[in-house]
């Protein structure tokens, strides 16, 4: 019987942290601990992560980042002033990336419904030459690059990319392909600093990637008009084989980073959108892959909706709502995108 879920989880990430670093080894715990509250984690297999070659990871990224990343991490030294190793960081670095690689690999083959890899380090801000923004490896875009140059291979995926961040290593990993479309919604102004409306690709990944960037407070409401209105459609127009999802718990009201509002319960109406389009149009083929969130009640909420979603279960938000009036300047972004994508 094919499973309705399958799990990575990252053994031994604890190994990489970094003494009062938001990107901390809890982020992940609380998250399998709200997943074995509610009794969706045992029963559902865990899957070992795929050994990636270097030729594998040189489907994403320069080998001379490889190089230096691995150096980096063999001195346990920082990448950047945001962006940390530890001597064992290389090693659990592939393991995420190979935990996605699984997780994607097992949904696009049939072996089973839906996926959600635990993936720390966190990925979407490693481009092809440089890790940053707590990133090392580009998880989703490992996954999503293998699932194109393996047999079966995919000709059309899409990665819909819902972190409180830009994801600009995603972007421009396939910035100039044309077989990923790549879409973002991210708070605006804010790290790092990119991800406008405006761009969309270049040359045969012209049109194939989407920004939405939000103004602070947008919450639930803005975030359901920019699913209905923009993601959905383009999901459409562009007819991906299957979605892979960079989940991002940081678009939550409490969390420390930035404000976009978004409660828990609008978090999983954003995933079951999501499930119902990928029922009706790619076989039902959806998975998701942990990128930020650094408020520990927020991400037990907001994975707890999450896969709910994933499951088609009932779920009620224990936290609730933002306390605070949504800021309502999100219609000007949505209008500007309907300009520039003919909706």
């Amino acid at each position: 019987m094919t499973p309705e879920l399958v799990y990575f989880y990252p053994t031994g990430h604890a190994a990489h942290q970094a003494a009062g670093h938001p990107e901390r080894p809890e982020r992940v715990e609380v998250i399998r601990q709200a997943l074995e509250a509610a009794g969706w984690w045992e029963g559902y297999p865990k899957l070992a992560p795929v050994a990636l070659t270097q030729a594998d990871l040189a489907l994403a990224h320069h080998p001379a980042y490889l190089g230096a990343l691995q150096q980096t991490c063999q001195r346990g030294a920082w990448l950047d002033g945001d962006t940390y190793t530890t001597t064992r960081s290389w090693d659990l670095a592939l393991n995420a990336a190979g935990g996605a690689v699984a997780v994607a690999q097992s949904v696009w083959s049939g072996q089973s419904r839906r996926g959600l890899a635990l993936t720390r380090p966190p990925g979407h801000h490693a481009t092809a030459r440089h890790g940053m923004g707590f990133c090392l490896l580009n998880n989703v875009a490992l996954a999503a690059a293998h699932l194109i140059a393996s047999p079966p291979t995919a000709q059309r995926l899409a990665i819909i990319d819902l972190d409180l961040h830009h994801g600009n290593g995603t972007q421009d990993i396939f910035w100039r392909r044309g077989d990923v479309l790549y879409i973002s919604t991210h708070q605006s102004p804010l790290y790092p600093g990119t991800g406008f409306l405006e761009e969309t690709g270049e040359g045969p990944g012209e049109g194939a990637t989407a920004n939405f960037p939000l103004p602070p407070y947008t919450g639930d409401q803005g975030f359901r008009s920019v699913m209905e209105t923009l993601i959905l459609p383009l999901l459409d127009r562009y007819k991906p084989q299957m979605l892979l999802v960079s989940v991002g718990f940081d678009t939550h009201w409490r969390d420390p980073l930035g404000s976009l509002a978004l409660s828990a319960q609008g978090y999983g109406e954003l995933i079951s959108q999501l499930v119902r389009w990928a029922e009706v149009n790619s076989e039902g083929k959806i998975a998701l892959f942990l990128e930020g969130g650094y408020d520990l009640d927020a991400a037990r909420a907001c994975v707890s909706s999450a896969v709910a979603a994933l499951l088609d279960l009932p779920w009620q938000d224990p936290i609730g709502p933002a306390p605070y009036a949504e800021n309502m300047d999100w219609r000007a972004v949505v209008r500007a995108a309907q300009r520039i994508w003919q909706f």
